[in-house]
This record gives C-alpha cells, structure tokens and sequence, in this order.
C-alpha cells in the first residue's frame, strides 16, 4: 500500500534518518571485526583507530525508503539511483582495496555519462556533445570534491544534510517529486549518521558515503536548472559552494607545494577554521550553515527571486576572497617522502 503524495516524503525522509542512525551501529562493529580502522598520521585529524564503513549504512538508510515510498519510479530516479549505487559500490571497493585514481575517474565518467544522457545536459557552448562532456566532467568534479571535503569529523555529513535538504525542497516545488525525494533521504540519511560522526567521531562515511553524497546531489541540482543560463550557472555554484571552495583551496595548495591534488592532508577549509580557534562541532556548524545558505541563494536564483548572472559573478567574487583568505592562514604540513 502506497503513502499519500503529501505523506510519502517526510515519511521517508524521518525514515532515512532512523534507518542510518540505527543501522550504522552494527556497520561500526562489523568494520572494527574486521579491522577496517582508518588509523591517527600526520597528514590525519584524528587521533585514535576510527572504523569508516559508515556510509554503508547512510546509502542503505536513503535507498531504502526511496525504493518502498518513491512511486511510481521516474526513469530519472532509476538511473540515478542506478549510478549512485555504482558509484557507492565504487567507493566502498577505494575503502577495501584501494583503487588508482585513474580507474575511478574512468569508473565515475561512466556513471556521469549514464545520468548525463537520461536528464538534460548542462547548455555551455550549445555544442551538444561539447555540453555533455562538461556536464560529465562537473559531476565527477563535483562527486570527487564532496570526497575531499570528508576530512574531518561531521564536515560532509552536516553539509550533505544542509545541501539535500533545501535542494531537495526546490525539487519538490519543481515537480521533480521522486528525485526530491531521493534528495530529502539523503538528507536524513546524513542526518541520521551525524549522531555517529558528530566530533568526536565513532565512525567515518568512507569513500562508500561521501562519493555517493556528492554525486546525488551533483546530478540532482541538474534536475533543478532553470531555463535561463545565468540561473543556472549561479545554481552550480552556489549549490555546491562550501565543496567547490575547499577543492579550489587545497589543489591550489598542494600544487604549490608539490603534493598531488589527491594526497591527504590537513590543509582543507575545516583544518583551517580549526587551526583559527573553532572547536571541531563549531567547524561542522559553520560548514552547515555556510552550504545552507549559498544553497538557499542558488535556489533562489533558479527561482527567478534574485538576478541569475549577478548572483553568480557574485559568488564567484565570494568563492575567490575565501579562498584568497584561507590560504593565508598556516597549516600542519606532512613531512616530504
């Protein structure tokens, strides 16, 4: 028997959220039997033996409402779904045995491609295989960058439930309901998991869980363009603004140094608050907050409330001065090999 329309997504989204909170308790001893700790380095923040198959349990926890309330499936959600899986099972394969960069790049490209051409490409050049390259090339940009900012306790769990919930919200309004609530489960999929990751954290998501967030919520702000071009660049940016500024931060960084963009290190935009006086919690706080915010703004952009193309030059301003502002501040530098 099928929700109400107007039941079935809060019910699943209170649902996500149980579900993770629930499940991610029995993942944590699974991976401490095993031995899958994520161990205390020098280019590490944490400082004790950390299990990090948690986004097991925060991908099972937003799917599973998704496949019993989202009905009837749309042939968006089910490629979406369908990738974001893959790219999940991708990231789970990273934790367990470690993939090269180049053959998860090449696996996340096919994902990318596959919603690419179930939804509408994004409209760059008006070429439209030169559109769809581009939109592949964000959405791996934007699925790797979500990956990059999971450095520090609760950091991507508090941004992916700011980001997906207003994004999921916008999808609502746009009639987009069953990709709105793939959106909203992940949101309280997140949520869920932050009672576990909130510092000090027992448990990390994972590659499994923080490519699966970035690349939900990359393909659905794709969902949510508007018509018009300004709109839809401010969307993109804005929409992922917190991850696109801590990527921008640390390939800067580390190619001034001389350190390969994918290296770790404590060098990213939570590191650097932490480093000016913010306590861990008031770090996840203020990156909540901060990816709530230009969010709402991307949105309303797309909504046609505020101007598309200043709104984007604008943010771009702002993404330049953070940037431009937090590489000043000192960090812990790994030793060279």
């Amino acid at each position: 028997m099928s929700l109400p329309a107007g039941l079935a997504v809060p019910t699943g989204t209170g649902l996500a959220a149980v579900l993770a909170l629930i499940l991610t308790g029995p993942v944590r001893r699974v991976a401490l039997r095993l031995g899958l700790t994520d161990l205390p380095a020098p280019h590490k923040a944490h400082q004790r033996p950390t299990p990090y198959l948690g986004g097991v349990a925060l991908v099972l926890g937003c799917l599973l409402p998704v496949a019993v309330l989202a009905r009837p499936w749309s042939p968006q959600l089910v490629t979406i779904v369908v990738a974001a899986v893959f790219v999940a099972g991708l990231g789970l394969a990273d934790d367990l045995v470690v993939l090269s960069v180049r053959s998860r790049l090449a696996a996340e490209a096919l994902a990318a491609t596959a919603v690419t051409l179930a939804l509408q490409p994004l409209v760059v050049a008006g070429i439209p295989w030169l559109d769809t390259m581009v939109t592949v090339g964000w959405i791996v940009v934007m699925t790797n960058s979500f990956n990059l900012l999971d450095n520090m306790d609760a950091a991507a769990a508090s941004v992916g439930t700011a980001t997906a919930a207003i994004l999921g919200v916008a999808a609502l309004f746009a009639g987009q309901a069953p990709v709105a609530m793939l959106l909203l489960c992940l949101a309280g999929g997140c949520l869920g998991f932050l009672a576990h990751n909130r510092p000090p954290a027992r448990i990390f998501m994972g590659d499994t869980g923080s490519l699966f967030i970035g690349f939900v919520l990359a393909t659905g702000a794709l969902v949510c363009l508007p018509a018009s071009r300004g709109g839809s660049y401010a969307v993109l940016l804005l929409v992922t603004f917190v991850a696109t500024v801590d990527t921008v931060l640390v390939v800067i960084d580390r190619r001034r140094h001389g350190r390969p963009w994918h290296s770790g290190g404590t060098d990213h935009v939570s590191h650097r608050l932490h480093r000016l006086g913010l306590s861990p919690g008031a770090v996840a706080a203020v990156l909540f907050l901060g990816a709530a915010a230009s969010t709402a703004l991307g949105i309303l952009a797309a909504a046609g409330a505020i101007p598309g193309w200043p709104t984007f030059g604008a943010g771009l301003l702002a993404a330049g001065a953070a940037v431009a502002l937090l590489l000043m501040v000192p960090v812990r530098r790994p030793s060279p090999a």
